[in-house]
C-alpha cells in the first residue's frame, strides 16, 4: 500500500500564513517502508527542503540536518526500513523560504508486510539451501 500526504508551502488561502519550518504528521501502519518519494513541484527552486523524522530521529536524508530539495524533481529511493506496531507515526520537516507560495510538496511512501517483503526467515533460508 501507498501513504500520500502533501503541504502546500505558503498558502495564499491560510491565514495567518504557516510558520517554517513545518511539522508534517504522517500516520502510518505497520510494516516495512519499502519506498519513499517526495515531489517538489516546478517552482521549487531548491529553497524547499524536506527531511524525515520518526521520534528524535532522523531517518532520510541520512545525513543529520540535511535537506532532501528539488525543482520539478521526484527524489524516489527503495528502503527497508521496518515499523513496528505502536511505533509508526513519522513526521516530515519542511522548511520553505517565503518567495515560495502555493507550491506543494506530496510525500509517497510505501509499505507492506514483512512477510510479503522477505517470505521467508534467515534460519529457514539457510535451512532451504543445505537440504535440511
Amino acid at each position: 500500500m501507498f501513504y500520500a500526504f502533501t503541504h502546500k508551502c505558503n498558502d495564499s488561502a491560510v491565514s495567518p500564513a504557516y510558520t517554517y519550518p513545518y511539522d508534517l504528521n504522517m500516520d502510518l501502519t505497520a510494516g516495512v517502508i519499502h519506498q519513499v518519494d517526495v515531489l517538489f513541484q516546478a517552482g521549487c527552486s531548491h529553497l524547499v527542503g524536506v527531511q524525515i523524522h520518526q521520534g528524535g530521529h532522523q531517518l532520510w536524508p541520512s545525513n543529520r540536518g540535511a535537506y532532501l530539495r528539488g525543482n520539478a524533481t521526484v527524489v524516489s529511493f527503495r528502503e527497508f526500513y521496518n515499523l513496528s506496531a505502536g511505533n509508526t507515526d513519522l513526521y516530515a520537516i519542511i522548511d520553505a523560504d517565503a518567495s515560495i507560495i502555493d507550491i506543494e510538496i506530496i510525500i509517497q511512501i510505501g509499505l507492506l508486510p514483512k512477510r510479503v517483503l522477505q517470505p521467508l526467515s534467515f534460519e529457514e533460508l539457510v535451512a532451504a539451501a543445505s537440504g535440511v
